[in-house]
């Protein structure tokens, strides 16, 4: 089966996001290696651009809009992180965005997403309900009625290209890896990162880590098809996913050797962790790898353990609370 991506695209998203993402920094841990037995390597998304990973997915798509797509914009729906990084990028590349959110999307991730398209003519932000409305079916219909191009916040080749240049960066960065822990939603960036990590260390082991009360990448795999859940109730808020992408889902099958899953009670406590020894602030769902290895979802004991962190985009009141339980 020929997948969606190869390293060639990653390649080439790399060269277009050249001085406009940022290249994240890779940290290291005393604590965290002690705790896992491993020698880990932090990729710190949270750090990005807009906050999180995303960055690099919708900038890549939208830097290859043809000229008649600039002018009617783009469109996308999202938790957050990509709604914050498709409209930053339609703001640099000169063109509107409508981005369709959850109406209990996190405060902050609203806030920035406006802020980001204010100033911009045709930009604005439709809120829905994610567990009665279908946020699809509305952003298409929106797509057609204003003539804008949908950028799906996975399942675009594009998109899934300018994540993997995350993995890219960290093993140039960190050097030979035994094994490379990502979080699941719908499958961009562990899509990416695998093609890249898998060309670059053949003999790499990729783990995807999903939310326990969202494991349907896990179901997925174990069963061979793409299964599809009821909207997760999780504090990951960004792998409230119902189901794996046609496009990512192939990658994940022929490259990823196992999904793991932790609680929300292990997020808080890897969030915890991050903030108290690391000094990083890192929201819910970008402490899914790190919880995997920090613990105990997998043994790694012994290894070099890629890890990356999604992204640190939190209501402060919340990350605060959160914290204090």
């Amino acid at each position: 089966m020929t997948l969606a991506i190869d390293f060639d695209d990653i390649r080439q998203a790399a060269q277009r996001l050249a001085g406009q993402a940022h290249r994240t920094p890779v940290l290291r841990s005393r604590s965290a290696d002690a705790i896992s037995g491993a020698s880990l390597f932090f990729k710190c998304e949270n750090l990005q651009r807009m906050g999180a990973f995303k960055f690099r997915g919708a900038y890549n798509a939208l830097s290859q809009f043809t000229p008649e797509q600039r002018r009617a914009g783009a469109i996308a729906f999202s938790s957050g992180n990509h709604a914050q990084a498709v409209a930053l990028s339609a703001r640099l590349l000169g063109m509107p965005s409508v981005i369709v959110m959850p109406q209990d999307a996190p405060q902050a991730k609203l806030d920035a997403t406006r802020g980001y398209q204010q100033g911009v003519a045709g930009s604005e932000v439709v809120l829905f309900d994610r567990y009665t409305e279908d946020r699809e079916a509305l952003c298409r219909r929106l797509a057609d009625e204003r003539g804008m191009t949908m950028i799906p916040p996975f399942d675009h080749a594009h998109v899934m290209a300018g994540q993997g240049t995350a993995a890219l960066e960290l093993i140039e960065d960190a050097g030979s890896l035994d094994a490379l822990l990502v979080c699941v939603g719908g499958g961009g960036l562990i899509s990416g990162c695998a093609v890249a990590a898998r060309h670059l260390l053949p003999d790499v082991a990729v783990y995807g880590v999903e939310p326990e009360a969202g494991n349907d990448t896990q179901q997925s795999l174990q069963r061979g098809e793409i299964v599809r859940i009821d909207t997760p109730r999780t504090i990951a808020d960004g792998a409230q996913t119902q189901s794996s992408g046609l496009l990512t889902f192939p990658v994940i099958q022929a490259l990823v050797k196992g999904v793991l899953t932790v609680s929300d009670a292990q997020l808080v406590e890897t969030m915890r962790f991050f903030a108290t020894r690391m000094k990083l602030v890192v929201e819910p769902t970008g402490c899914l790898a790190a919880a995997a290895v920090l613990q105990g979802a997998v043994d790694l004991r012994g290894q070099r353990v890629g890890v990356i962190v999604s992204g640190g985009n939190v209501d402060l009141p919340r990350f605060s609370a959160l914290l204090a339980s």
